[in-house]
């Protein structure tokens, strides 16, 4: 019989790529691993993996059975889940661990956790704040069971199988100068210094490609993840920025703000795999995320 969590390791080294990053991802050491993986090819009679170069790959025995593992691991998951479901009190509920974008971090889930205190007073919620890109592959490699992410209008994130989304709300997206600042449209930003989340973000390529439409490429001096730090450098008048209203959190906004042409909206949405689908633990925090969603207001 084959183990479940040594199926585990050759389902995250058929996501991560390596034997480190999966010693890294789930906190053992790459010898520990590759002990482990050599008992999973004992089991299986054939050999799983292949050296390639100073790294390992998998054979076509190795993805055969990893592709195995990733519905095992579903079982599991969807048993334990409807084993929760029916459990008496919230005591007896897994925790949860959610990825969450930091104007998420700041806008809802404060108020959700609130929620949650007064529903389910001992359920275990962990956050680790993460960018959407990162969330969704963790969530698919089961290091977070629940993803809070965005996407920005005619730039749609690959669905991934195994996972299903649900929208919580829209966030108005606006140019961000400062206070004292005459520029009243993009146009008029042309030649201004910009601050923009690092490249390959989602927020950065759409950002990027507003500026494109109107006619020019964005002197990127700043790239920064924090977008509050965007805020005080738009602030103090170092640099313009492309923000979205939940980084505001209902506050009112340190800088002026200015409409995109469209008056666009980024989709906020939560994410879980399906076979979490029964897990009560998690059908209570997106629920309270759901009522959590606020109205952003400028």
């Amino acid at each position: 019989m084959f183990e479940l969590r040594r199926l585990r390791l050759l389902h995250e080294l058929a996501l991560r790529g390596t034997l480190a990053a999966v010693a890294e991802a789930l906190s053992f050491s790459p010898s520990t691993i590759s002990q482990q993986l050599a008992q999973l090819e004992k089991d299986a009679g054939v050999a799983l993996l292949a050296p390639d170069g100073r790294r390992v790959r998998l054979t076509e025995q190795g993805r055969i059975l990893a592709a195995h593992a990733a519905r095992a691991l579903d079982l599991d998951e969807q048993a334990r889940g409807e084993l929760e479901s029916v459990r008496a009190g919230a005591r007896a509920l897994a925790p949860v661990r959610v990825a969450v974008m930091q104007t998420a971090a700041l806008a809802i889930v404060p108020v959700a956790l609130g929620l949650l205190a007064e529903r389910s007073p001992d359920l275990r919620v962990e956050l680790v704040e993460m960018p959407p890109e990162r969330g969704l592959f963790e969530l698919a490699a089961r290091g977070v069971d629940l993803v809070i992410a965005e996407q920005y209008p005619g730039h749609t994130r690959a669905h991934a199988d195994g996972l299903e989304r649900e929208t919580l709300g829209t966030d108005p997206i606006h140019l961000a100068v400062a206070s004292a600042d005459p520029a009243r449209a993009l146009d008029d930003l042309r030649e201004r210094p910009w601050v923009m989340e690092p490249a390959g973000t989602a927020a950065r390529l759409w950002a990027v490609q507003q500026c494109r439409a109107a006619g020019f490429e964005p002197d990127v001096r700043y790239e920064l993840a924090d977008l509050s730090a965007h805020a005080r450098l738009v602030a103090a008048g170092q640099a313009v920025a492309v923000l979205p209203d939940l980084l505001w959190a209902g506050a009112p906004a340190p800088v002026s703000l200015l409409d995109l042409p469209g008056r666009p909206t980024r989709e906020i949405f939560t994410a879980q795999r399906v076979s979490s689908g029964t897990r009560a633990g998690i059908l209570a925090v997106r629920r309270a995320l759901r009522d959590a969603f606020p109205t952003p207001a400028r």
